[in-house]
């Protein structure tokens, strides 16, 4: 906001074509601008939107404005573009600071760790009872974060899971929350173990079972 606020006020005190504009500009200024527009059009390609997509955009923007602002200050701008060149760092503190806090405090409320913690789990069951085990994707494939918890390479589809338990080649499996119901109709001598993730309130479709063998 505040890279748009001083490119329009350059705009309107030049009172110069959008081409001259262009003409006049820096060109480490210009470089950093096609780097930021090219992070933007990248991360809008990309289907998966989760938040980290757009954290390599942030350098090149952090850069452009420090460069537009040493270009204000070098042209002796009025100094109320300057103070709010200042002041947008401490307004970016506070702001991203006190958010920080407060996700912390609510992830630790509500059990953020909750998939973790039941990771942990089945890798100590599974080491303790030598299981051979493999981890079933949820919907969409989204919750990428069991494979490093449960240090797996990739997960297993719901058919190929069922074919390696009933020809014996798995012991357990960990299954998600919106697939436990209809997999559990197909698969041999299994059931499921009494352990399981928490139920969140705020996410309340995210959640994992461990289905064993009946002993």
């Amino acid at each position: 906001m505040l890279i748009v606020a001083l490119v329009v006020s350059t705009f309107r005190r030049t009172r110069s074509g959008i081409r001259n504009l262009f003409r006049q500009t820096e060109p480490d200024i210009l470089w950093l601008v096609c780097c930021s527009l090219g992070g933007f059009v990248v991360m809008s390609l990309v289907q998966s939107k989760r938040v980290d997509r757009i954290y390599p955009v942030v350098p090149p923007l952090c850069m452009l404005l420090a460069a537009i602002v040493g270009h204000f200050r070098i042209k002796k701008t009025d100094e109320r573009t300057l103070q709010w060149s200042a002041a947008a760092p401490l307004f970016s503190i506070v702001f991203t600071g006190s958010y920080a806090v407060a996700k912390i405090v609510s992830d630790y409320r509500h059990d953020a760790d909750h998939l973790e913690v039941f990771s942990r789990a089945v890798n100590k069951e599974a080491i303790a009872h030598h299981w051979r085990y493999e981890v079933i994707s949820g919907e969409g494939g989204r919750y990428e974060g069991m494979l490093l918890y449960l240090q797996k390479p990739h997960f297993i589809k719901p058919h190929e899971a069922i074919q390696e338990w009933n020809g014996g080649a798995l012991d357990a499996l960990v299954v998600p929350k919106d697939k436990i119901s209809e997999l559990m109709r197909e698969p041999q001598n299994a059931a499921i173990a009494p352990f399981r993730s928490v139920d969140r309130k705020t996410d309340p479709q995210i959640g994992y079972f461990l289905v064993t063998r009946r002993s």
